[in-house]
């Protein structure tokens, strides 16, 4: 395969003295997908940066060739993150040192077919997802690509090609042996398992509320449709299911077989949002994005739970495109329009709504919510992050900028924080120092 020349390392915007941390035998969790461990963007961490800038806690910094809104992904010493360069047609892998964010290897192809997308949404928004043996990555209408963890390519399998005026950016995620995309939105949209070890198709559900969302003749107006939603897989009345929300509905399916256990209605046709799960109450919580409903259920029925099990519907909130995150009976979540909420989990209560302001003009966002050790970490469009105390009483610990746009979510793995911009891969951690960036 032919090798990608399209990262260049400036060691003096990367490096700084004495920032090298070779133990990494005793890392307290990896930061495996998208959403971490779980799916849900809950961190069992208690040691990440409060605080952190261009010269504040700077463990590293390495420049990227393009902008970008995938995801860093970390394993023991590698972080991966996926990377297109639009001008060239090429979707790559990257990998990097996690001590000193040198790039170790580079993967991808070259992609032919024409993608339409979003003028936001880059083409290579899927995040990567690894086991620790191998790391997947999904690039579009090249299908998905499996590579070990020094960059030898083990397979890879072509699902068609991708089409939708705003794009695709849903993540693979892995659960046992298998390894499942929610390929969308557009015509066909569908959700595939495939063996994580030879990548061959154990099962496949079509969505059929499938559209590309193009004008058609005779139309009025385009039709608007489809989901970004990542599968997430979870334990619900002594079983296991994998939930998923596409358009006007949350479902939950047998995770070996594909088998549909139940589903609920209360969604809008666009869904941009993963849904949430809290382990203890078994409920689940899936949010629908433009002019979007939402809603909680509980997890673990059988058939149409909307009348049975279905706790709360909103039939209009906010725009919202990055997830939430729930802890201790509540959810938080920062909207489209910068507007951070919380709820109580079983009532759907409005506890508070608060915009988070920051430096910079605009407070757009993408980016999904992080938690870790009872705070709400959270990046908007312009760079502006925010720490926020979990609980019913609104209360922002901490403002942090990096004068950078950024659309991609926050990764986080035994107290370093990463965050990817549109021009680089940040790599925090309390006590670091990086100057003359």
């Amino acid at each position: 395969m032919k090798k990608f020349q399209i990262l260049k390392i400036h060691w003096l915007t990367m490096l700084a003295a004495g920032v090298l941390w070779a133990d990494v035998s005793v890392l307290a969790e990896n930061w495996p997908a998208w959403r971490g461990p779980a799916g849900t963007g809950v961190a069992n961490e208690k040691n990440l940066p409060l605080r952190w800038g261009r010269n504040e806690n700077v463990r590293w910094r390495t420049p990227l060739p393009e902008r970008g809104n995938s995801t860093p992904i970390v394993w023991g010493n590698r972080v991966f993150v996926t990377q297109a360069v639009e001008a060239e047609k090429r979707r790559a892998l990257l990998c990097f040192d996690r001590a000193t964010g040198r790039l170790l290897w580079q993967q991808g192809t070259v992609v032919e077919a024409s993608e339409p997308t979003h003028e936001t949404n880059p083409q290579g928004s899927s995040s990567p997802v690894t086991d620790g043996e191998r790391v997947i990555a999904w690039f579009g209408s090249a299908g998905l690509f499996c590579y070990d963890m020094k960059g030898k390519e083990l397979w890879r399998r072509d699902l068609g090609p991708q089409k939708h005026i705003w794009g695709w950016g849903s993540s693979p995620a892995l659960h046992d042996n298998l390894c499942y995309l929610n390929f969308g939105p557009g015509e066909p949209s569908f959700l595939v398992a495939l063996d994580k070890k030879t990548g061959n198709e154990v099962w496949r559900v079509a969505e059929p509320n499938a559209d590309s969302g193009e004008k058609r003749p005779g139309q009025e107006k385009p039709v608007w449709t489809g989901s970004w939603s990542t599968p997430v897989a979870i334990k619900a009345g002594g079983r296991e299911e994998l939930i998923l929300t596409w358009p006007k509905r949350v479902i939950g399916f047998e995770p070996k077989t594909g088998r549909e256990l139940w589903s609920c209605a209360g969604l809008n046709p666009l869904v941009y949002t993963s849904p949430l799960y809290d382990q203890r109450k078994e409920i689940t919580v899936a949010m629908g994005g433009y002019s979007g409903m939402s809603l909680a259920v509980k997890a673990g029925g059988s058939g149409d739970v909307t009348e049975s099990r279905r706790l709360w519907h909103h039939p209009k909130t906010k725009q919202r495109i990055g997830s939430g995150v729930i802890h201790d009976g509540y959810i938080y979540i920062l909207n489209d329009s910068g507007v951070a909420e919380c709820f109580e989990l079983e009532t759907g209560k409005l506890i508070w709504e608060e915009r988070l302001r920051g430096p910079a003009a605009k407070s757009d966002n993408w980016s999904s919510m992080v938690l870790a050790d009872g705070k709400l970490y959270a990046i908007n469009q312009a760079g502006d992050a925010f720490v926020l105390k979990a609980g019913p009483k609104f209360e922002v610990l901490a403002t942090n900028s990096l004068g950078e746009a950024t659309i991609a979510s926050m990764g986080v793995s035994n107290g370093d924080l990463f965050v990817r911009t549109h021009k680089a891969l940040w790599c925090f951690r309390e006590g670091r120092s990086l100057r003359k960036l």
